[in-house]
């Protein structure tokens, strides 16, 4: 009895220790949402899985031929390629037309949504002919918009080892198909039988009004240097990120300025690249998301920049008709706040981003990716939290250089979900309250490499930068390789749950781009996913029992009566609801990872709203003068042409 006394007194302060870290675990852990509440939480969504008509006959690869300096890190350099955006190409009036990337055969495929409408036109490849393409080429991201404002939808294909090219829609086809577009480049002078320009490695755009004269801008954000990646007859020439978390040595980006377009048989499009718009420390972040909002309500949007390594960076805009102007603005620290969770200046691994109203203030939240794996690594997503009062606020911060956004992640149940990339917010069940939809996973595999990459994370930054330091991750290697797409929906306390095993949508598979639209008219956004290694899924929404919705296409005046008009990429909408809620939206011209959601704008109201509705809608004309008009609409879908004045059509 005595010997035991002696061992209890000898091990008290331990089991006093462990005893303390148990009841802290206790005290201080989130509270998760019980069988029942995700029953009922899950009732209220519904979706049909589809698979998505795509090319036969092409040879499919499992890996890409990489640069010889990469060799034994290939899987980690064919991590990514896989896109996905929904869109009105054909000019029915519907979001039923998919383009996407598909890594298996570094095709960009154009493709009608399965279901209502699916054999209009034969799934098929883009082909950029005369355009030089050479075999180290591969497409990362497809990003629909009007980029010569003839009223027909055009694609901006973004590659690794080449600069963009735009398809310019020619509306000569009596269905979609390769004869329907005519490539351009959006960088000129980079070769014609062969390729000689720069080898950028692009991973991100985003598409917007960035001056406000009227007319749409592109972002174009790149990863690694400009350097021979996919060039397997090269050793060498390349390099990784030269920190794990303030990496600042990475692709170059460039901001482009629309200058002028015409239609017709062989439509153009011009743009000039505008140097030097954002701070270097920005520029040559790692790449991998970006997004843009007007967050202070002056017509001109913000630019998010998701960087892997770290830091995201926040660009206020101060632009004129003309002139791009861009300035750092960055989140404020206390004592209580970890560096890597204010904006601006974290460390950590930013992979997607999204831009919507998540508490219903009237105001942009922002919605940031990251890896958040247990027992690998465990940082956080970002669930940015707009503070301001209004944006009369907001803008008063960003001129002091002050962004007034916190993260409250953890606190709404959102802060740990996998390796995550790209994230879209959009109310599916039309309910008034946005859901968050997000791809995870890295590498599919059966070895086990998480202990590696842990030890890579804190190796000295003197030598991540060079390729021959880095463990091996090879096909049949595993990071992430089973984590699933998540779908974020509210619970009645506020937080966030979960429900994608609910609802079938936590397929073991590593995903990538998510788009969202709604292909068949019915006022229900419908989902497309990429997948990387694996084919692409849409996901058609059947919701049981879902609210009213209000759906607006607003498009500029055209002179061409044949195009169905230009997206009015910027414009902004608030919606009053007559028991006095308030919505916001905008039309997005296109952004995060590898996703593009359609340019209409869609707007949950719940299920006892029946009209009128008061929208507000503000926007630029196309010589960039402010507008601003009220209406009066009843739910659903309304197409209304903006000039001088709405109209409705």
């Amino acid at each position: 009895m005595s010997v035991t006394i002696g061992l209890l007194r000898r091990q008290l302060a331990g089991i006093i220790g462990l005893a303390l870290v148990v009841g802290m675990f206790f005290a201080v852990r989130l509270p998760s949402a019980s069988a029942t509440e995700r029953t009922e939480l899950a009732s209220r969504y519904a979706f049909e899985p589809m698979g998505i008509a795509l090319p036969s006959g092409q040879v499919q690869q499992t890996v890409r031929k990489v640069n010889q300096a990469y060799t034994h890190i290939d899987a980690w350099i064919s991590s990514v390629g896989a896109g996905i955006a929904m869109n009105d190409l054909d000019g029915d009036g519907l979001a039923n037309d998919l383009c996407l990337t598909d890594p298996r055969t570094d095709q960009t495929i154009i493709t009608p949504t399965p279901g209502l409408g699916e054999h209009r036109y034969q799934a098929f490849a883009l082909d950029a002919a005369p355009l030089p393409i050479s075999r180290i080429t591969a497409p990362m991201g497809c990003a629909p918009g009007d980029f010569n404002e003839d009223g027909r939808m055009d694609l901006l294909v973004y590659y690794w080892a080449r600069t963009p090219i735009l398809f310019l829609n020619n509306g000569g086809a009596l269905a979609l198909g390769n004869a329907a577009f005519r490539p351009v480049e959006l960088v000129p002078g980079v070769g014609v039988d062969e390729y000689s320009g720069p080898l950028w490695n692009t991973n991100a755009v985003a598409i917007d009004d960035f001056d406000g004269d009227g007319h749409v801008d592109i972002y174009v954000g790149n990863y690694f240097p400009h350097s021979p990646v996919l060039d397997d007859t090269v050793d060498g020439g390349v390099e990784m990120n030269d920190s794990m978390s303030y990496g600042l040595n990475g692709g170059e980006d460039y901001v482009f300025r629309w200058t002028g377009g015409t239609g017709g048989a062989e439509p153009t499009a011009t743009f000039q690249r505008v140097d030097n718009v954002i701070p270097r420390s920005a520029s040559k972040g790692w790449a991998l998301a970006a997004a843009a909002a007007d967050l202070d309500g002056d017509l001109l949007p913000e630019l998010y920049l998701a960087h892997d390594f770290g830091p995201d960076r926040l660009l206020y805009n101060r632009s004129t008709p003309g002139n791009i102007e861009f300035a750092l603005v960055e989140g404020v620290r206390t004592a209580t706040i970890p560096k890597s969770k204010v904006l601006g200046r974290d460390s950590f691994k930013g992979m997607g981003a999204d831009f919507g109203d998540i508490d219903g203030d009237g105001l942009y939240d922002l919605f940031v990716s990251n890896i958040t794996t247990p027992f690998g690594i465990q940082e956080s997503n970002y669930t940015f939290m707009n503070t301001a009062a209004d944006q009369s606020e907001v803008k008063t911060a960003f001129s002091s250089g002050k962004a007034p956004f916190r993260d409250r992640s953890a606190d709404l149940g959102l802060a740990w979900s996998g390796w995550g990339w790209d994230v879209k917010m959009a109310d599916f069940d039309n309910g008034g309250r946005l859901a968050i939809a997000q791809a995870t996973g890295f590498v599919r595999g059966e070895v086990n490499r998480w202990p590696q990459l842990q030890e890579l994370a804190t190796t000295n930054d003197t030598l991540v930068r060079h390729p021959a330091w880095w463990p091996n991750v090879r096909a049949g290697d595993d990071l992430g390789g089973s984590q699933r797409l998540h779908f974020f929906v509210r619970g009645e306390d506020g937080r966030y749950v979960n429900i994608a095993p609910e609802l079938g949508l936590d397929i073991p598979l590593p995903t990538r781009g998510i788009a969202t639209g709604d292909a068949d008219g019915d006022g229900r956004l419908d989902m497309a996913v990429a997948r990387q290694w694996a084919e692409p899924i849409f996901y058609r929404n059947t919701s049981p029992d879902p609210g009213a919705f209000l759906g607006l296409r607003l498009t500029h005046e055209t002179a061409d009566p044949a195009g169905t008009g230009s997206p009015a990429v910027g414009a902004q909408v608030m919606v009053t609801t007559p028991d006095g809620r308030k919505f916001v939206s905008r039309v997005d011209g296109g952004g995060g990872h590898s996703g593009k959601r359609s340019n209409e704008v869609h707007i949950g109201l719940g299920a006892d709203v029946t009209g009128p509705l008061q929208v507000t809608l503000c926007w630029r004309d196309r010589t960039g003068q402010i507008r601003k008009q009220d209406l009066q609409l009843t739910p659903g879908w309304h197409d209304v042409q903006l000039g001088s004045q709405a109209n409705e059509r």
